[in-house]
């Protein structure tokens, strides 16, 4: 990630031409003249000097200071400047350290081990969430809910390596079906959610209709060198349609994709109140 102050996107080159030198030599950088560094992106160009920020002997970012035009001579520190700056910078990575510490472990808390989607406890969130924002200000939210047919099958057939496998690809697949505002989550084992905020039954009916085709069209684990068609039962419920509250939305698509599997699987049914 690059953060910039005042950098037009014709000097991006030039930024990241001196981050990745600071990463990969851990050390500080300068140079008169970037257009002329063996390892220069392309149009990447003026004088730079780099210091990393350094944590606990890890590497976390770097500071850059970037002149459009060349210079006759290197950027350095001065001798009264570097020990106060080199002070402020150690506290920085410190911070940056922290910072990026606190936000990796409340990313693993509510994400999903395997396929990387949401977890079913940030789906809970997310689901009251969204149903308080709905009934505030008068507009619907939808829940897809999903289960795999006979996916013990793929299990009992191929192991469990292979089955997890394909749950990433089933998770992946969601994903590129989803629109970038929505929630998809694992909800456990080979149940899968998608909060749709601010999206009717018409909507939500679209999307899964994308999801069952999608699912239907695709041939899992073909880069292990098995050919597995995998379908799904779906259920659907829109809030304030067939529910008031974020748990009766679950309940009723959860109920929803039970008619689907009862009615024979692979298949979509809008759930009611």
């Amino acid at each position: 990630m690059l953060a910039v102050e005042g950098v037009t996107p014709e000097l991006e080159s030039s930024l990241w031409t001196a981050a990745n030198v600071v990463l990969h030599r851990r050390a500080e950088f300068g140079a008169a003249d970037l257009s002329m560094e063996p390892d220069a992106l392309p149009v990447a160009h003026g004088s730079v000097l780099a210091l990393p920020l350094l944590s606990q002997d890890q590497i976390v970012g770097a500071l850059i200071g970037l002149d459009p035009a060349p210079s006759t001579t290197t950027p350095s520190l001065g001798a009264a400047v570097e020990p106060l700056l080199r002070s402020a910078l150690d506290l920085a990575a410190m911070a940056l350290d922290n910072a990026l510490r606190l936000e990796r472990a409340e990313a693993l808390s509510v994400t999903d081990d395997l396929t990387r989607l949401y977890n079913a406890r940030y789906l809970n969130l997310a689901l009251r969430r969204e149903a308080k924002l709905a009934g505030r200000n008068d507009r619907p939210v939808s829940l897809i809910f999903l289960d795999l047919d006979g996916f013990k099958n793929v299990n009992d057939r191929h192991g469990h390596l292979i089955g997890s496998k394909a749950l990433v690809e089933v998770g992946a697949l969601l994903k590129g079906c989803a629109r970038e505002t929505d929630i998809v989550a694992r909800f456990g084992g080979d149940e899968f959610a998608v909060v749709l905020p601010d999206t009717g039954t018409p909507g939500a009916l679209k999307l899964a209709q994308r999801v069952h085709q999608g699912l239907n069209a695709h041939t899992f684990l073909t880069g292990d060198g098995l050919s597995v068609q995998l379908t799904a039962s779906i259920g659907i419920a829109t809030l304030p349609d067939a529910a008031s509250s974020a748990e009766e939305l679950l309940k009723v698509a959860d109920t929803a994709m039970y008619r689907v599997k009862a009615a024979g699987k692979n298949g979509i049914q809008v759930g009611k109140e």
